[in-house]
């Protein structure tokens, strides 16, 4: 379990750089599940085109979503997005910085998947079979023999080898490497313009907007940070609520137990004397407890935190539940009252 727990502690501590691991495998992964895909043409003029679009498109789709949901950010932005402005105004450009930063790396699946299908061909292929100049390519002098339907039921047969039955219109090896040339070229371009785009977006973007960069950048990190340590805070004091909770209970039955052996003596007893002596380590935990100590509080306070956080201005103190001071300027010091009662 230690062992579990430091590996656990150290991708926390190291989670960028997990999340560029995690996107890697991934990207790796879409490579091999292309090159394990059965890929079968239906080789049928209605259905050529939807399948491979279906085969180009839908993967990258669960990628790019699989790649949202194994980001731990998703959850925070969601939840910065969602949540009241209450006295915190939400900032645009943080929100967007975030984004951006989980969809950079969700995309890089996607993009492997669709520079591999482009290179290898089978998909373009596939689609754009019944597009073949068979006036260029082929024997154009019997294609006007062919109604339209006629051809594109033809040419819908070059990806099947089988069934292919026209070669005494058009060669299947001059369509095939007709069609995988474009195939390739429209890959390698794919590869260049979105390797472009991520230079200019990583490299030149923050050039030009260095201090709204830093800012967002700054924000979201302050956000991540605060979030983990809230989780940690809740965390830590669930474990001191429990486990006074407990020891309460362990002292109740304790003193009940002692009470029915006693048949009554524990009665005539000074009331001090019945009281358990608080050890240590029960002062430490209920400090801990930081004045919390009831589940309506405990409700109050995590409701608070979700509807009104506290304004990122330190060292101004405000109220936060409301108790008649408005804030705005120093508290005020209190006056203090004391009544005496005379018994004469």
């Amino acid at each position: 379990m230690d062992k579990f727990r430091m590996i656990f502690q150290f991708l926390q501590s190291n989670q960028e750089s997990f999340m560029n691991g995690i996107c890697g495998i991934m990207a790796l992964a879409s490579a091999q599940m292309y090159s394990a895909f059965d890929f079968n043409c239906p080789c049928l003029p209605g259905y050529n085109v939807a399948y491979s679009a279906g085969i180009l498109l839908a993967p990258p789709l669960v990628l790019f979503l699989l790649g949202l949901v194994m980001n731990n950010n998703v959850s925070m932005l969601a939840e910065e997005w969602t949540r009241p402005p209450g006295r915190r105004a939400k900032d645009p450009a943080v929100l967007r910085y975030m984004f951006c930063s989980m969809a950079q790396r969700a995309l890089i699946a996607p993009v492997v998947w669709v520079a591999v299908t482009l290179l290898d061909g089978k998909c373009f292929l596939c689609a754009f079979c019944t597009a073949v100049p068979v006036t260029v390519l082929g024997n154009g002098s019997l294609a006007p023999g062919l109604t339209p339907p006629e051809l594109a039921r033809l040419l819908a047969r070059v990806p099947c080898p089988d069934i292919y039955d026209g070669d005494w219109l058009l060669a299947r090896e001059v369509a095939v490497r007709y069609l995988r040339c474009i195939s390739q070229a429209l890959g390698w371009s794919f590869v260049l313009l979105t390797t472009l785009l991520a230079f200019v977006v990583r490299s030149v973007r923050p050039c030009f907007t260095q201090a709204a960069f830093l800012k967002s950048k700054y924000w979201s990190h302050y956000i991540d940070i605060e979030r983990k340590l809230f989780d940690e805070t809740c965390t830590e004091h669930a474990k001191a609520f429990a486990k006074v909770c407990i020891q309460q209970f362990f002292e109740a039955m304790n003193h009940d137990l002692e009470l029915g052996h006693a048949h009554g003596a524990l009665a005539t007893a000074p009331a001090g004397s019945a009281a358990p002596a608080t050890t240590d380590g029960a002062e430490e935990e209920r400090e801990k407890l930081r004045g919390i100590t009831d589940q309506g509080a405990v409700n109050k306070l995590l409701m608070s935190w979700h509807k009104c956080k506290p304004p990122l201005q330190l060292g101004q103190e405000e109220s936060m539940m409301g108790n008649g001071w408005a804030g705005g300027g120093p508290r005020p010091p209190r006056r203090e009252v004391a009544t005496y009662f005379s018994r004469v």
